[in-house]
């Protein structure tokens, strides 16, 4: 996926990011979480503002699955969000929409117009190791699989951020 360059002269470097997974508690909070601590750590707070949405309302206003959670604590990193919904409307304020996977890339591709579709993609598509392109959805798995799934968002929030970064003034 082709990031969107902001435009350096006009000093738009301020990028808005969303993560989407289905319920929004599990995966998608995780990406949020880890990411906002990779910007918190390399002082890049000013450059970035970070959410996640679900394709569906199942959750709504609820913290993130304690699994989730307890994995993320477990490397330092706290999931403060709440459970959306995503809306139609996010795609004109987000610069970069990234979903965790094919059905809920579908969803949100359903939503867009033509002009959305440059900063709608899979979170795997910064994963070095994108396997299926896919981040599994653990809500029914054991502690294993929220440890998978917290491993390849890393990864994956790793590389983005180090493209992104090229991209930012400080």
């Amino acid at each position: 996926m082709d990031i969107p360059v902001k435009n350096p002269i006009t000093r738009e470097n301020h990028y808005k990011i969303c993560f989407v997974c289905l319920g929004n508690i599990c995966r998608s909070p995780t990406a949020e979480g880890i990411f906002q601590h990779l910007i918190n750590e390399r002082k890049l707070e000013n450059h970035f503002e970070v959410d996640s949405a679900g394709t569906s309302a199942y959750h709504i206003g609820e913290s993130a699955n304690s699994k989730s959670q307890r994995t993320a604590q477990k490397h330092g990193i706290t999931l403060h969000s709440k459970a959306r919904q995503f809306d139609a409307s996010d795609l004109d304020y987000y610069d970069l929409v990234l979903a965790m996977d094919n059905e809920n890339l579908k969803n949100v591709r359903q939503m867009a117009n033509g002009n959305h579709e440059k900063k709608i993609g899979r979170m795997r598509d910064f994963d070095p190791n994108p396997g299926n392109g896919e981040v599994p959805d653990p809500y029914h798995g054991g502690p294993e699989g929220f440890e998978n799934v917290f491993q390849i968002v890393q990864r994956s929030c790793e590389t983005l951020l180090d493209e992104l970064e090229t991209h930012v003034q400080r």
